[in-house]
C-alpha cells in the first residue's frame, strides 16, 4: 500500500459524463457542436487529459472493440484492469474450456443423444462486442452439432444500436446459410423468432418488465408476427415501419416454430449483465411472479434447462447456472473507502444506476460500509423527445448531498451522451449535451461551496460521433443522397478528464491540456489520492499529484 496524501478538506465528486468522448471536433460530433460555455472554461482555466476507454485499456480483446458503460465502470472501480465478458468469453471458447465445462454438458445431456427436445440459443445477434457477439453464437452451433443436438432453434434479437441501424440482415442471412448446411435428415436447425433489442427480452434495471414479458411470449409461446424466414421478417418490418430501426423491430416468429416445449434447453448467450438479469430471472427463478409466464391463450410455462453465458449479477446468483465466470474483481475502490471509514454516496438515474452502484463496486450488488444510494427514475420515452432525460434532478439531489458535509466522495453518472446518442439523433444529442453543460455548472458551484474537488469524466465515447465512420476512406459514411450515415454505438474515442480543485491541494498529472495521459483504471487510485487514503500496489498509476 503507497502512503495516503492529505485529502481534500470537502468532498471529492466523482462526475462521469456517459458517452461524452473527445471526437474529431466536426459537423458529426455532438459534443463539440453544442453550446457548453461551462465545459469550454473548465478546460480553458484547468489542465485536462485524455483517457483510454475502450479496448484493452479496459480488458476488451482488442483496441478495436468499443468500450461501454459496463467495462468502463468497472475499470474506474477496480483501480487496474480485468479481462471483460468479451475476452473472457472468446478466451473460453478458443480453449475449448466452455465447452468442457459442467454447465454446457448439463445443457447438452438435456437434449442430444435422440431425448427429443431442443436446444434453443437466445440472444443479441451482432458482432458489437458490447453485449455478444455472433462469433459466439456460430460457435456454439457447430459444438452442438458435434455433440449430437439433434435440434435448435435461434432466437435472435436485432441490434441496431451497437452496429448499423439496419444491419440486421447481415447477420442474419450468413447464420441462414449456417443453419441450412446443418439441415438433414436427423437434423433440424433453424431460426425460432427475433425482435429489436429495445422492444423486447432486453430491459435492464426494472425499468420496463413488459419489454421481457413480450420477449418472454414470442420466445417461449410463439407469440408475434408469423413470417416464412428471419430474413422476410426483417425486410417486411423495414418497409412496414420506416421509422424504426433494428433495435425497435417488434416481436417476430419464423416458420412453423410452435414455441418451447418441456425438456427443453435455453441458452442467452449474452456475456454483458445488464440486460440479460431480468430474461434470466424468468427462466430460471424460482417462484418468479414479476409477470404471468404463461401464453395468452392459457398455456403453462414450460418446465426448461436454462443457462446464462456469465453469471450476471453475482451477488444474487443470476442465473445459478452460466457457461463462463465473470472476471473477479475484488479489493475496490468502493471496498478501500468503507475501510477508511469514508462515507460515500452513489447517484444516476435508472438508466445507469447499475453502472453506478453494481458495476462500480467489481459487481456487486449490495452497498458496502458507510455508501448510500440515490435512484432517480428515468422517464418513460424515447430519449430523442426528452434530451434532458432526469439529469436536472439528479443534479439537484446531488448537489444537495455534496452541500450537506454528510460525504466524503460522490459518484454521479449523468446518462445523455449515451441515452441520447444512441437515439442517432444529432440534434436532439446537441440539446442533451447543452443540458448537461448547466448541471455541469451547479454541480461545480456546489463543490465549490463545499471545498471539495470535482473530478469530470466520462465511461466511454458515442454523442462525440453522431455519423459513422468511413475508416478505408475517412470521414463518414454517405447514403444515396450523399448525406452522412447516422450513427447510435457508442465510438473508440478517448474520453477527457479535468480535475476542479478548489482547496488547490491537487493537480492532474498532465503535460498539456489535451494530453493522452492514461486509461480509465487509473481513475481508481486518483479517487483514493483525493480522499486521502492509501493505495493498494496492484492499482495503476493515479492521475493527480500534490500542486
Amino acid at each position: 500500500m503507497s502512503a495516503p496524501l492529505p485529502s481534500v478538506p470537502g468532498p471529492v465528486v466523482l462526475l462521469v459524463l456517459d458517452g461524452v468522448g473527445w471526437g474529431r471536433r466536426d459537423e458529426g460530433d455532438a459534443v463539440f457542436l453544442a453550446e457548453t460555455p461551462i465545459l469550454d472554461r473548465l478546460l480553458s482555466d484547468h489542465t485536462w487529459g485524455l483517457l483510454q476507454a475502450h479496448g484493452t485499456a479496459v480488458g476488451m480483446p482488442g483496441d478495436d472493440d468499443m468500450g461501454n458503460s459496463e467495462v468502463g465502470h468497472n475499470a474506474m472501480g477496480a483501480g487496474r484492469v480485468f479481462d471483460q465478458g468479451a475476452k473472457l468469453v472468446a478466451h473460453a471458447i478458443e480453449r475449448g474450456d466452455l465447452f468442457r465445462g459442467a454447465a454446457w454438458r448439463g445443457i447438452v445431456a438435456a437434449v442430444a443423444g435422440g431425448r427429443g427436445g431442443t436446444l434453443h440459443l437466445l440472444g443479441l445477434l451482432s458482432d458489437g462486442n458490447v453485449h455478444s457477439h455472433v462469433d459466439h453464437l456460430h460457435a456454439m452451433i457447430e459444438q452442438a452439432a458435434r455433440d449430437g443436438v439433434t435440434r435448435l432453434r435461434v432466437h435472435a434479437l436485432t441490434d441496431g444500436r451497437d452496429v448499423g441501424a439496419r444491419s440486421a440482415l447481415q447477420y442474419i442471412e450468413p447464420l441462414q446459410a449456417r443453419l441450412d448446411a446443418h439441415r438433414r435428415a436427423d437434423r433440424d436447425y433453424a431460426f425460432a423468432t427475433g425482435g429489436g433489442r429495445m422492444h423486447i427480452t432486453m430491459d435492464r434495471y426494472e425499468a420496463d418488465w413488459r419489454m421481457v414479458q413480450r420477449g418472454w411470449r414470442c420466445h417461449v409461446h410463439a407469440e408475434g408476427l408469423r413470417f416464412p424466414t428471419a430474413a422476410d421478417a426483417v425486410r417486411s418490418l423495414y418497409a412496414a415501419h420506416p421509422d424504426k430501426d433494428d433495435q425497435y423491430l417488434p416481436a417476430f416468429v419464423v416458420g412453423d416454430y410452435a414455441g418451447m416445449d418441456d425438456g427443453d434447453a435455453v441458452v442467452f448467450f449474452n456475456f454483458r449483465g445488464d440486460r440479460a438479469i431480468e430474461i434470466s430471472r424468468a427462466f430460471s427463478e424460482p417462484g418468479f411472479a414479476v409477470f404471468d409466464r404463461a401464453g395468452t391463450d392459457g398455456r403453462p410455462a414450460p418446465t426448461l434447462r436454462f443457462a446464462g453465458m456469465m453469471e450476471y449479477d453475482g451477488d444474487l446468483h443470476v442465473p445459478p447456472v452460466y457457461l463462463v465466470a465473470p472476471p473477479a474483481i475484488d479489493d475496490t475502490v468502493a471496498q478501500n473507502l468503507a475501510r477508511a471509514g469514508k462515507r460515500c454516496l452513489a447517484i444516476s438515474e435508472t438508466q445507469k444506476y447499475g453502472h453506478v452502484t453494481y458495476f462500480y463496486n467489481g459487481n456487486r450488488s449490495d452497498p458496502p460500509a458507510g455508501e448510500d444510494r440515490v435512484e432517480v427514475p428515468s422517464l418513460d420515452v424515447t430519449f430523442d423527445r426528452a434530451p434532458a432525460m432526469s439529469a436536472p434532478q439528479v443534479t439537484e439531489r446531488a448537489c444537495l448531498a455534496i452541500r450537506t458535509d454528510d460525504y466524503d466522495f460522490v459518484r454521479i453518472n449523468l446518462a445523455n451522451g449515451d441515452m441520447v446518442g444512441h437515439t442517432g439523433d444529432l440534434d436532439a444529442t446537441i440539446q442533451a449535451i447543452e443540458v448537461l453543460d448547466r448541471c455541469i455548472a451547479d454541480l461545480a458551484l456546489a463543490v465549490r461551496d463545499a471545498g471539495g474537488a470535482l473530478l469530470l469524466t466520462a465511461d466511454h465515447g458515442n454523442a462525440d460521433e453522431m455519423f459513422r465512420p468511413d475508416k478505408k476512406r475517412g470521414g463518414y459514411q454517405r447514403d444515396e443522397n450523399d448525406e452522412p450515415v447516422p450513427s447510435s454505438s457508442h465510438s473508440l474515442n478517448p474520453v477527457p478528464v479535468v480535475l476542479v480543485d478548489f482547496s488547490q491541494r491537487f493537480r492532474l498529472r498532465a503535460p498539456y491540456p489535451g494530453a493522452a495521459i492514461g486509461g480509465l483504471a487509473q481513475l481508481g487510485a486518483t479517487v483514493l489520492d483525493l480522499c486521502g487514503v492509501a493505495t493498494p500496489d496492484s492499482y495503476l498509476p493515479s492521475l493527480v499529484e500534490p500542486a
